[in-house]
């Protein structure tokens, strides 16, 4: 993470042409840099400019690291290629801005002159939205520097709003914006974030974006450094609808929904798969996590077994149930004998961990057993011989069988019992979701055993899981880490193990959950200063 971090702040600092590097707050030390998700950026800008203002560009791609993308966020840095765009981002956001259309609303002040500069105009303008873009109050020098900028454009061109427009820029393409910065102060013999870092921790958590107006004064006032301030800034921000935002942003992050971006399959053998499908499969799965979570407060496990669902025209085809609905969504709920259990039989889970002509147990394995018991699968060695496994045309008809002719070599084995019995107990569903009960003419075997537990199809691993307290405290895990950014492998159980009790104790739920893991004091520890940030200054222009 050290390394990452100086990275990212050589990176986006240096290559803005002004040495820009991320301000330390009075007392504090920056004791992490995370990159802005491209969701994080899009809603922040909506929230500080306006959801009319169009934000066009290319981002650069996360990498999940421990089963989350959000982990990746304090080690990536900005190449060139995305500074050039986060830069030409930066700048028709300022033009739209800055613009006839769209001054009148943004810009509180009027200018002595529309020609001429008029510092006390652009100060007012850059304090206002430097706090909201930085998260915190600009530092002096920060201040200045904005205005110097915006009285030589103005100069150069005639237009005090075209002199706004460069100083509005130069706020958007700095590192304290595309980065959140994580200050530090000492506390107790230790260190632990200070009041505006806590602040854009929780908001990006709980609402996906920037602090708002109440979360920063809250800040400013330093009711942030008590625990009753804590809660009653918890308790606002879950009470509001946009918790559903927040929390969407997670469980797409933790059920690997993101994977929909890559996923193709054979348009002769599977003609109904779409885009269009693949969004609505996602969708599915987000807006049954977010009704039981927090709609309903209901019991996390139960996201393992239930039988309710949403659906849409193009996912009413695949799963073989009319459609007659003037409704976009309408609820379904599952017969018994349709076989469906929870999410882990939803289009998204099945689909995503295919391959585009056929199933595959094994990803499916390997990607359900990180992403609901946090225990990933070793990467297999580069010179394993699969032809066992995809040889379709062989003697073998069923993909258990060829497994297990694959599985006999002893290097093989252990990741495949480790993997393969989840995957295969979901073999009564092809690589789309539809069910079927044969492959290659041969009946399937759903049946499995992992971990001595032994069950029977879809079902049986829906109870598996439901049952297995293993998953629960892989979800607080989860949690925890995509909240810090932080790689859930390396995460000690004693630092939300108070959050985790609860979460049993309030019968799994996620609202429980949440409320407790911020209250406590590790959810804003932070470990010892950077070496390097001890004896540089770091001073953002």
């Amino acid at each position: 993470m050290r390394k990452g971090i100086s990275v990212a702040i050589l990176t986006a600092g240096i290559l803005a042409g002004v040495g820009q590097l991320p301000a330390m707050a009075a007392g504090g030390e920056v004791v992490s840099m995370r990159r802005l998700t491209e969701q994080e950026y899009r809603n922040s800008i909506g929230d500080i400019f306006g959801k009319d203002i169009v934000v066009q560009g290319v981002f650069e791609p996360g990498k999940r690291i421990g089963g989350l993308i959000e982990a990746s966020a304090a080690i990536l840095s900005v190449t060139p290629v995305g500074f050039d765009s986060y830069s030409k981002m930066a700048d028709s956001i300022a033009v739209q801005a800055t613009s006839e259309k769209a001054r009148d609303r943004l810009i509180s002040c009027k200018p002595g002159s529309a020609s001429q500069p008029d510092d006390a105009c652009a100060a007012q303008t850059f304090n206002h939205y430097g706090r909201m873009l930085f998260r915190r109050p600009l530092t002096s020098d920060e201040l200045q520097s904005r205005v110097k900028l915006a009285a030589n454009m103005t100069k150069a061109s005639g237009s005090f709003y075209t002199g706004l427009r460069y100083g509005l820029a130069s706020l958007l393409q700095s590192s304290n914006f595309l980065f959140r910065v994580e200050v530090a102060v000492p506390r107790d013999n230790g260190y632990t974030l200070d009041a505006y870092s806590r602040a854009a921790r929780l908001s990006y958590l709980f609402w996906n974006t920037t602090p708002d107006a109440e979360l920063l004064k809250a800040a400013q006032t330093n009711a942030l450094d008590t625990s009753a301030g804590i809660a009653t800034q918890v308790d606002r921000l879950m009470a509001s609808p946009r918790l559903d935002t927040g929390m969407r942003a997670f469980f797409s992050d933790m059920l690997q929904l993101d994977n929909f971006d890559n996923v193709s399959k054979d348009s002769l053998l599977y003609p109904k798969w779409s885009v269009q499908l693949a969004a609505a499969a996602r969708e599915e799965t987000l807006r049954t996590a977010i009704t039981l979570a927090l709609h309903e407060n209901g019991d996390m496990r139960e996201l393992m077994t239930t039988p309710k669902t949403y659906i849409n025209r193009n996912l009413a085809a695949i799963y073989g149930v009319p459609f007659d609905f003037d409704a976009d969504w309408v609820p379904l709920t599952f017969t018994p004998q349709q076989g469906r259990s929870g999410i882990v039989t939803q289009i998204s889970m099945l689909s995503m961990f295919s391959h585009p002509g056929r199933s595959s147990p094994t990803e499916r394995g390997v990607a359900l057993m990180d992403i609901f018991l946090c225990e990933p699968t070793p990467t297999p060695p580069a010179n394993v011989d699969f032809s066992a496994v995809n040889n379709t045309d062989g003697p073998l008809k069923t993909v258990r069988e060829r497994l297990m002719a694959h599985a006999t070599n002893p290097a093989c084995a252990s990741c495949h019992t480790h993997s393969d019995p989840i995957g295969l107990s979901l073999e009564g569903f092809d690589t789309i979701g539809r069910p079927r009960s044969t492959e290659n003419g041969k009946l399937i075997d759903v049946s499995a055993t992992i971990q001595g537990k032994s069950f029977v199809g879809a079902q049986g691993l829906g109870r598996f899981l439901h049952d297995n307290p293993k998953y629960p405290a892989c979800v607080a895990r989860k949690l925890y880490s995509y909240a810090k950014g932080v790689d859930s492998e390396d995460v000690k159980a004693r630092e939300f193990k108070a959050a985790t009790k609860a979460f049993g104790d309030s019968g799994y739920r996620m609202r429980s959950l949440l409320k407790d893991m911020t209250q406590s004091d590790e959810f804003f520890h932070a470990e010892p200063p950077l070496a390097a940030a001890k004896t540089t200054k770091l001073a953002s222009q």
